[in-house]
């Protein structure tokens, strides 16, 4: 009893069982919003079509007296009234996204539903058209309050009145109109329409037809519009649609959702219980593979769930374990090697001085003896900022840095030098400010300007500055020298500790292979990459970290 008590199973299909009956509710409400927006779309689209065969009507008007008397009989003809707005008014109050419809070629639907009044009745809906004008500066505005079979038979005359002014070339009209329109226009002879006896005789009447077809299926039912050509026997018709009416789903589709919703929460129980099972039993694998000393142990992270997550820290923790024993054995390895030199150095020269009674000898050796301790201070010193770098997450003094101080401040340290290398400086704007650690940014730069003094011929550069927009904003900063440059294939070389190349870059130059370890490390906890190619100005080797402003 007490297992099934504290079961997770049952806490879970007892929440599942909770989350079942709001689905339900969730999956109702998810119906009539999705039907709003469909609704909203459809008037949208529909009214885009018909006005823009109107906007072409007043557009194609000489003068605006001209444009008033095709307005009012238009009008007369939708039994709606039409009216012209200036456009830079009308667009002051679009929001962004009606301005996109408008430059697009679409009308702009404010519908407005009717709340309800004093008396408890709802009050007129109604909705705003406006639609651009080609050519003009002004704007059609229509204040359509209902949808008859009046405005649906003017919509087929407006398009009739438009082809009167391409007779003998109807079909190439049709062709334009069809690529801004949402529904097909199309030319038809009277005998492949199969249409009754009385819509035969309207059509012969020059009367423009609605025909409304019900499919009696889940399909939607659909309307055509028909109306005759100018043509000597009357034979061909045009034909507008079939347009698509709109048909909110059904009740009972509602409730089949709502239903089916339920069903397949309460299946899905075993479903969701089962995986996180197996899951744990991974993890716990893992757990039991390190404790027997395999730190190579992964466990595959299946989802991202909290059961992945936690798979996902474990195999993190482990690779970083992993990571520290391997660099250990490395730095182990490489300290000891590169102690050796000045170990033996200071060794030979402690025996020197015991076998020379010479004060210069002495004097002299003395001062090798000095130098070889302070290389080996320096050595200590670059080996624990590894070393704090390498084990762990570092105390990082985040704050914002304008970057033209940092360049500025390596630029003077670097001419302090003395050395004959033009140092040319490029200050970024004064308004370019990044978060990072000062110090860890400093060292970064500094060892990228000291490895260029050391490489170049005669000219190094140092820049920095922010490149992206919105929230791919990063920083970088960069130093480029004039020297031999490095081999692509020995670049990703010179970021490993202790590491060395063998070509001009060598030993004699100086320095104990850890200074772009660190800056590759610096670069990992800002949150960037550190990176060297070929300077496209200079010729020779390109340094350069990249982070981003903000870091995380």
């Amino acid at each position: 009893m007490d297992k099934l008590r504290y079961s997770i199973f049952l806490k879970i299909y007892a929440g599942l069982l909770l989350v079942c009956a709001l689905v339900g509710l969730f999956a109702y409400v998810l119906v009539d919003e999705v039907n709003a927006y469909r609704i909203d779309k459809y008037r949208e689209t529909m009214a885009s079509g018909a006005f823009y065969i109107i906007a072409q009507g007043v557009a194609r008007q000489p003068d605006v007296k001209a444009m008033q008397d095709w307005l009012d009989d238009a009008s007369l003809l939708l039994n709606q009234q039409l009216t012209v707005v200036d456009s830079a008014q009308v667009l002051m109050t679009l929001s962004r996204h009606e301005n996109q419809q408008v430059q697009a070629g679409k009308s702009v639907v404010r519908y407005e539903s009717g709340a309800p009044s004093m008396s408890g009745q709802p009050s007129e809906s109604y909705a705003d058209i406006y639609t651009a004008i080609p050519g003009r500066d002004v704007m059609l505005h229509a204040h359509v309050d209902r949808v008859s079979e009046q405005q649906i038979r003017a919509l087929g005359v407006f398009l009739l009145e438009d082809l009167t002014h391409y007779v003998g070339h109807e079909q190439e009209r049709l062709n334009e109109l069809n690529k801004h329109l949402p529904f097909r226009l199309s030319l038809k002879k009277i005998t492949d329409l199969n249409l009754d006896e009385d819509q035969r005789e309207r059509i012969l009447r020059k009367d423009v037809v609605p025909v409304y077809r019900d499919t009696g299926t889940s399909r939607n039912p659909t309307l055509r519009i028909l109306g005759p050509i100018n043509t000597a026997d009357g034979s061909q018709v045009l034909e507008i649609g079939p347009i698509a009416l709109f048909n909110a789903m059904p009740f009972r589709l509602v409730a089949i959702v709502t239903i089916s919703s339920l069903v397949l929460i309460l299946l899905g129980v075993y479903a969701l219980i089962w995986p996180l099972d197996r899951k744990l039993r991974m993890v716990q694998k893992g757990v039991i593979q390190v404790r027997s000393g395999d730190f190579s142990a992964r466990v595959p992270v299946l989802g991202q769930d909290e059961v992945s997550h936690l798979a996902m820290t474990f195999n993190n923790m482990t690779e970083h374990i992993q990571r520290l024993i391997e660099a250990q054995r490395e730095l182990t390895r490489a300290v000891s090697h590169e102690l050796r030199t000045p170990v033996a150095r200071i060794r030979f020269g402690v025996d020197m001085l015991a076998d020379t009674d010479d004060v210069d000898s002495r004097w002299d050796q003395q001062e090798k003896i000095d130098k070889d301790i302070e290389e080996l201070n320096k050595l200590i010193d670059e080996i624990l900022t590894y070393a704090t770098l390498e084990q762990g997450t570092p105390s990082l003094n985040v704050e914002s840095i304008p970057l033209y101080e940092i360049v500025r401040q390596v630029g003077e340290e670097t001419r302090a030098l003395g050395k004959p290398t033009i140092i040319e400086v490029y200050e970024p704007n004064q308004s370019d400010v990044a978060l990072a650690d000062r110090r860890y940014l400093h060292r970064v730069l500094q060892n990228f300007a000291g490895n260029a003094m050391r490489y170049a011929n005669s000219k190094i550069r140092i820049s920095s500055g922010i490149d992206g927009k919105g929230d791919k904003r990063y920083a970088f900063i960069c130093v480029e020298d004039d020297g031999a440059g490095i081999p692509e294939k020995d670049r990703a070389k010179v970021f490993q500790p202790f590491a060395r190349l063998d070509d001009s870059r060598t030993r004699a130059s100086g320095g104990y292979g850890l200074g772009l370890s660190i800056v590759a490390k610096i670069a990992f906890w800002f949150g960037g990459v550190a990176h060297v190619d070929q300077s496209p100005d200079l010729g020779g080797a390109r340094f350069m970290m990249v982070w981003p402003v903000k870091m995380k």
